[in-house]
């Protein structure tokens, strides 16, 4: 049979079935899909493909899912360190915003991050930011797999002026994107205290007519949650809850503020939360429950934040993180497992997104989002197990080969759709007229 790609593995982690490692396996894709997964000695005399590649001293896993970005503000990288959140937004972020923030620096810094991303392993992204048709076109240029969000917020901006302004510019990206294979758009409310109530009710409403996620910021300092004890009367969970926000739909990112009470409440709600361990422990936000979230059946999922209060958008870094944090915290060595921590930053974060019967795993049908990282360097031997390896000692340096819905992006460390070199120039020339 003939087919477009036949990648010949020496370990695949396909994610689903779970806790599975399949040795010596070849992947089939043709028109973009995964139609076959089988002994590499079998696919030989059954398949006739155009391309294969022989990865004898690799790991082959679905493409890393980052699930909160904002991928412009890798312009901002180490431009605020060593200082609480609020006062890195109010007194630095926000006013570096207002000054640099245009349509050409959203998509030169979305671009540096995509291709970040890209060389990390990251297949798809989750955005937040303003002009998020500027995030669109870096997208589309670098190959990469994204959910925009399409963000409100009750301030004005260089972007729009009112909370309305918002909603009808962001609806009007989500219409250019119709039909889009790679890009899709979610609603990105800023947060509980940046987005009053009638916005609120109108994303709410919006979402459930065009199914759309919708991302927020919540629970994610304890200042947070005393200015809305101190204007509403109630938590922000609660508040949500009362506005209609609490369904499947919704990915509250960041969730270190939580009582048993309200664990319960996301359960029942269906709430997708997104655990941003690097970023909460930079800006000494808090701590995610997460094995109390798994153990609740919450979908949990992983982001990076931002490079700004990061400083970089290495999902490896954040697996690696996430398993040693959530073990810290329970002072169980046992929890955190390496297999569950890598499906939140896979098959979860696609659920997070409603992309999870298209992306997030190696399974018949879905599409070909793969990465591969090599294994045959002195840091990375001896190897036992793959899974523990991709958790507690791979590097985003180690990843060769990305393909996006069967395009190769990545070819031994190349980049095929960006070019370095200007990319560097980009980010020098923006660095210089934010530093003059």
């Amino acid at each position: 049979m003939d087919v477009d790609i036949q990648i010949n593995a020496a370990h695949v982690i396909p994610v689903i079935p779970e806790h599975q490692v399949f040795s010596h396996t070849s992947v089939i894709v043709k028109d973009g899909r995964i139609i076959d997964i089988l002994p590499s000695n079998e696919a030989n005399s059954i398949y006739k493909a155009q391309v294969t590649h022989e990865l004898a001293h690799h790991i082959l896993l679905p493409g890393l899912v980052n699930a909160h970005t904002h991928a412009a503000m890798n312009l901002f990288r180490g431009y605020a360190d060593d200082m609480p959140l609020m006062s890195w937004l109010q007194d630095h972020i926000w006013p570096a915003e207002q000054k640099w923030t245009n349509s050409d620096f959203v998509h030169d810094g979305a671009l540096l991050a995509c291709a970040e991303m890209l060389r990390s392993g990251t297949t798809c992204f989750a955005d937040m930011y303003f002009f998020p048709e500027s995030t669109m076109r870096a997208a589309e240029q670098s190959g990469i797999r994204a959910t925009i969000g399409l963000i409100s917020i009750d301030f004005p901006s260089a972007y729009a002026q009112n909370a309305q302004d918002y909603l009808q510019k962001g609806l009007q990206v989500h219409d250019q994107l119709r039909g889009n294979p790679l890009i899709k758009t979610m609603f990105a409310p800023h947060g509980p205290y940046t987005v009053s109530d009638a916005p609120l009710q109108k994303i709410a409403t919006l979402a459930e007519e065009l199914d759309l996620p919708i991302h927020i910021h919540l629970h994610e300092t304890k200042d947070e949650i005393q200015q809305s004890l101190k204007q509403y009367k109630m938590r922000p969970l609660e508040r949500l809850q009362k506005l209609g926000l609490l369904t499947p739909r919704l990915m509250a990112v960041h969730m270190t503020q939580l009582e048993q009470d309200e664990i319960a409440l996301c359960a029942e709600a269906g709430v997708n939360i997104v655990h941003c361990p690097e970023s909460n422990l930079k800006l000494a936000s808090g701590f995610c429950p997460v094995q109390e979230l798994s153990d609740a059946g919450i979908n949990v999922a992983i982001g990076t934040d931002s490079a700004a209060s990061n400083n970089d958008l290495d999902m490896f870094s954040e697996l690696h993180t996430t398993a040693l944090l959530t073990k810290g915290i329970t002072q169980n060595a046992s929890a955190g497992q390496a297999a569950d921590i890598l499906k939140m930053a896979t098959l979860n974060g696609a659920r997070a997104l409603g992309l999870n019967d298209h992306i997030g795993s190696i399974e018949k049908g879905k599409y070909a989002d793969l990465i591969a990282i090599e294994i045959d360097n002195i840091e990375s031997l001896p190897l036992y197990n793959p899974i523990s390896h991709v958790v507690y000692s791979a590097h985003r340096q180690q990843v060769s080969d990305v393909w996006i819905a069967g395009r190769q992006i990545i070819k031994d460390h190349s980049l095929l759709t960006m070019d370095i070199n200007e990319l560097s120039q980009i980010a020098h020339s923006w660095q210089e007229k934010i530093s003059a």
